[in-house]
């Protein structure tokens, strides 16, 4: 069926590339200019319905992209709303199936083909109902959404504070919407992994300190704008509304969580072990490499990238003139002192020095960047300092900023030596850059400038650290070490992955495979380990992905020779947005001849 799938996808996308020079246009009548506007305004009704219906459906998200029509309210996860979601998006695919493509310029036809996959992805994944139920997690799940919306919730005026307490209201119907799901699971024989349930109660468990005022719910009320006279009332309502609504709700789930879902949660969270789960993780190949690539294969690529990347760092040992082998350089990196800092504010502080370094470099490598600024800030501590960093992009309407969510409470587990690359990754050239200039891309449909495909954007993020090197990063052999584990820790990652979902790894094998190869802290990559189990196929994005703009670079630089421009290649793949691996190689295809042309 998934191969079916996207090979429908490369039949839809027999485009020429967005850069290529467009080719005359045929002599058409009046009747049939006629007809291509009136599909042309079918189409953009159909992503403006799309558009509108998805607002009101995920508020949450509406919020964060700077529609605040339906700021007061949280997404509906009753069985009728589900349900309802799922009929329309059946719908939204069967009615752009009827679209005549042929009549369309070529942003339009990328569009209408991205608009279709997206929802051909969400109808692919309506036949497990099970898998659907898995909704606690390590970085992301039912027990922190709320917690980790409210630092990006806009508090900017008493009214939007006043939704936010809205939303607080909302939670406790909320929260039982929820717990039915988790009994569904429970029913239908599917239960979150023990490894990953213990981190979802813990999680939920740090968001509910004695003093309300110290949960990350209460957040909001901390950093809200509005008048001196208004504040301390509506911080009185704030104290109110989490004693009343959202400690007494998290406490059910919790209870739900340790009660219920705990005595029959499985020690192993690999699919292979649920009811039909070795056809789920073939969907979420699928969905998060966007090639029909079997687990072997991955697996197969994974061991030759940690082989080559092995080599690479003997090679850096010696550079260090380090006198032991492999094993022990990497348990020296973790045990001097000198290697790390001494505090989650020096931390933060060192990440944002190497930002400011970076950013004066960027012309190097594009031929245009966004204008969207950034951030870099900590983390919560209820998300633990197993947590992995991550980045929130900037909202639609360029109200809000960029954001780097560091991991300062483990600052004792990250090594200064590992920071550039982090930073390359994360912000600039990385994920930062890619994603506000996605946004930026106004003349794109909404929806594109809000695509999320993982292994475009991680794929990007990891090939960005690899133009570290010219903008002044890993200078010395530590930091050139740092971005080796960084590249290698992904590499393991397909190992991991498809050993643990596909290859009947235990949970204790796929730990000591990460730390043998990355030689990372024992407690990150426990974690991570726990992240593959609740998210899986996610983590293979990475490397995947960079391995195919790695491929695409080396085809523009045989094909163009001296033409060949970086900066031109750079904008060329994030120019249009998030898209699938097939949909990008096409249009870098078109871009060489383009560029051939050009010259």
């Amino acid at each position: 069926m998934h191969k079916t799938l996207v090979a429908a996808l490369i039949a839809g996308l027999q485009l020429t590339s967005l850069a290529a020079t467009p080719p005359a246009p045929p002599t058409t009548t009046a009747a049939a200019t006629d007809a291509a506007v009136r599909t042309r305004e079918a189409l953009h009704a159909l992503f403006d319905e799309a558009w509108e219906t998805e607002a009101r459906a995920a508020p949450e998200g509406a919020s964060l992209r700077g529609d605040l029509r339906y700021n007061d309210k949280l997404a509906d996860r009753s069985p009728a709303a589900l349900a309802a979601r799922d009929a329309f998006a059946r719908n939204m695919l069967a009615r752009a199936r009827t679209i005549d493509a042929s009549t369309l310029d070529e942003t339009d036809r990328v569009s209408l083909a991205l608009f279709m996959h997206r929802y051909e992805q969400d109808v692919a994944m309506q036949g497990f109902a099970g898998w659907r139920t898995l909704t606690l997690g390590t970085l992301y799940g039912a027990q922190s959404a709320l917690a980790g919306f409210a630092r990006n919730v806009p508090v900017n005026d008493e009214t939007q504070v006043r939704q936010w307490l809205a939303r607080l209201a909302a939670y406790p119907a909320r929260v039982d919407q929820e717990i039915a799901i988790l009994r569904r699971g429970l029913a239908l024989g599917w239960v979150t992994a023990r490894p990953v349930l213990v981190r979802a109660i813990a999680q939920a468990e740090g968001q509910l300190p004695d003093n309300v005022t110290r949960s990350p719910v209460y957040e909001p009320f901390n950093r809200m704008t509005v008048a001196a006279s208004a504040r301390t009332g509506l911080q009185d309502e704030g104290r109110a509304a989490l004693r009343e609504h959202f400690y007494p709700a998290q406490r059910r789930l919790l209870a739900v969580m340790k009660d219920e879902l705990l005595p029959r949660a499985p020690e192993s969270g690999s699919l292979s072990s649920y009811p039909g789960g070795d056809k789920v993780y073939e969907a979420l190949i699928l969905r998060n490499v966007t090639l029909p690539l079997s687990a072997a294969h991955i697996h197969a690529v994974g061991l030759r990238e940690v082989a080559r990347l092995s080599a690479e760092m003997e090679k850096t040992k010696a550079e260090a003139g380090f006198d032991g082998d492999l094993a022990a350089f990497k348990k020296f990196l973790y045990s001097d002192p000198k290697f790390f800092n001494q505090s989650g504010e020096e931390l933060l502080d060192g990440y944002r020095a190497i930002a400011k370094r970076i950013d004066p470099e960027l012309p190097k490598l594009f031929a245009q960047l966004p204008r969207s600024t950034y951030g870099i800030r900590g983390m919560p501590a209820y998300t633990g300092e197993g947590a992995a960093d991550n980045y929130n992009g900037p909202s639609l309407d360029g109200t809000t900023p960029g954001w780097f969510n560091a991991n300062a409470i483990a600052f004792k587990r990250r090594p200064k030596w590992a920071m550039e690359t982090l930073v390359a990754h994360e912000t600039v050239p990385g994920h930062h850059l890619q994603i506000s200039r996605q946004v930026e891309l106004g003349e794109l449909p909404k929806f594109r400038r809000q695509s999320q495909y993982s292994v475009f954007s991680e794929g990007w993020g990891l090939y960005a650290e690899t133009l570290g090197p010219q903008i002044g990063l890993y200078r010395d052999p530590y930091t050139r070490f740092g971005h080796l584990q960084g590249q290698m820790f992904r590499a393991a990652r397909l190992v991991v992955d498809t050993g643990l979902h596909a290859q009947g790894w235990s949970r204790d094998q796929a730990i000591a495979y990460m730390i043998e190869q990355t030689g990372h802290d024992p407690v990150f990559m426990a974690a991570e380990v726990d992240r593959y189990t609740s998210l899986p196929g996610q983590a293979l994005s990475y490397m995947m992905g960079e391995l195919k703009i790695l491929e695409l670079r080396a085809r523009a630089e045989a094909a163009l020779g001296a033409r060949f421009d970086q900066r031109r290649f750079h904008n060329a793949v994030i120019d249009q947005g998030a898209m699938p691996l097939p949909l990008l190689e096409q249009r870098i295809d078109g871009w060489i001849a383009s560029e051939k042309a050009r010259a």
